[in-house]
């Protein structure tokens, strides 16, 4: 693939993103489309919204759980990155049909650093060290990509399939978490829809961080001190309506909520 093509596919991911408008895989029509060449587009995506005001404010970890995998048919997590214009607080009432094309709602535990952590060899212990607080989300993740009809290629350049994010207002002491057996439960109106526990991301959230790190450190992209990272799913996605009303609570982590509202 080209430059030239690289960049062409990251204003057509752009557009479709802002005209809500799905695209064929990318992968159908570049057959020859590696991992690193779609990191490359995912970049160039990223350098067109932060060229139009968008400011990063973290990175996301995607495909961490063995059932999100199954669901996509994808067999390994990936990774995209996080922007201001992404984030709302827990409670907010989001208008689906304003943001987003064909979302789903995922489960899952936010971090938020107090030091940089550069891969490689970054572990679990080193991403606890450098954890200032930890917080309950969703991840609402979107796909440009038509029907979610995905490859890893796919997803990779498409900022890893995300959305938006809703996070819970207080966080608490990472050191104080059980993130291995700490349970989840997401309720919609009140019922509840899907329940999940820590080791359903790469058999912890710390590792899942680790994981993060020691990538990024191959593209000389560092986690820095104030990023707010998500995790990963901790239970499978749950395609998103538009009267939904839905709550997360996290054991030792704490809850978020978000309803989706007609305008």
């Amino acid at each position: 693939m080209k430059a030239l093509q690289i960049q062409q596919c990251a204003h057509r991911l752009h557009e479709a993103m802002n005209k809500q408008q799905t695209l064929v895989p990318l992968t159908s029509q570049f057959p020859e489309l590696t991992i690193d060449q779609a990191y490359a587009i995912s970049l160039a995506f990223l350098d067109i919204r932060t060229g139009n005001g968008e400011k990063v404010i973290g990175k996301k970890i995607g495909l961490t759980s063995e059932i999100v995998q199954e669901m996509l048919g994808v067999h390994q997590p990936d990774f995209g990155f996080l922007t201001d214009k992404m984030l709302y607080s827990s409670g907010a009432e989001i208008v689906l049909k304003d943001r987003l094309i064909q979302a789903k709602s995922e489960g899952e535990i936010a971090f938020k650093l107090k030091h940089d952590l550069v891969g490689p060899n970054v572990t679990a212990d080193d991403v606890l060290a450098a954890t200032d607080q930890v917080f309950a989300c969703f991840e609402i993740v979107d796909s440009r990509i038509e029907n979610w009809q995905i490859k890893i290629q796919d997803t990779i350049a498409d900022n890893a399939s995300c959305g938006i994010f809703v996070m819970s207002e207080q966080g608490v002491d990472p050191k104080t978490v059980d993130f291995e057996n700490c349970l989840m439960t997401i309720k919609n109106k009140g019922e509840v829809v899907a329940t999940g526990k820590g080791s359903a991301a790469l058999g912890s959230p710390l590792n899942c961080v680790a994981w993060l790190a020691n990538t990024l450190g191959a593209y000389d992209i560092p986690l820095k001190a104030g990023d707010i990272i998500l995790s990963g799913s901790l239970a499978a996605m749950i395609a998103c309506e538009a009267d939904d009303d839905m709550s997360v609570e996290i054991e030792g982590v704490g809850s978020a909520k978000f309803k989706f509202v007609a305008e």
